[in-house]
């Protein structure tokens, strides 16, 4: 799974000309599911993005999780990250996850996030909607994390 995160002062996304999810400070997390992820890489990924520590300490420096600010998520389901750019000038989705899969890892990405923080603190996008996204990316602060799932290899 991947998420591109925004350290944010405030987010918001729009469905069909009405405000669905929006944070203040906090973190805006574009999520995608890949082909051979499941819940374990989803859980993962949430365990890694609550700790990743991308706000600033009393020194300025970034030592601290969303969770230790008490920030907020804005979770936006973003299949597009798991484009293949590599060849020719039109982006393949093959290894993004099937649209049934991508929807139930996310809606769990959700529930999990909104868990483990408190549905207040957590928004979310609507998954395979036409979303509005604005943001106010604070530092700029952009990162990708990503959990890549255990794929079985074939023995001989």
């Amino acid at each position: 799974m991947i998420a591109l995160l925004q350290r944010v002062s405030q987010a918001a996304v729009v469905v069909d000309g009405e405000r669905i999810g929006a944070i203040d400070d906090g973190l805006m997390v574009l999520v995608c599911a890949e082909r051979h992820d499941t819940r374990a890489e989803a859980d993962a990924l949430l365990s890694k993005l609550l700790a990743y520590r991308v706000f600033a300490d009393d020194s300025g420096r970034m030592n601290r999780s969303v969770v230790d600010v008490q920030g907020a998520l804005l979770l936006v389901p973003q299949f597009t990250l798991a484009a293949d750019t590599n060849s020719g000038t039109r982006p393949s989705f093959t290894p993004a996850a099937p649209p049934e899969l991508g929807l139930a890892l996310f809606a769990h990405f959700v529930a999990q996030a909104r868990e483990r923080l408190g549905a207040a603190r957590v928004g979310s996008g609507r998954f395979g909607a036409d979303m509005k996204v604005s943001l106010v990316n604070d530092g700029p602060v952009t990162l990708w994390l990503q959990v890549h799932p255990k794929v079985p290899t074939a023995s001989h």
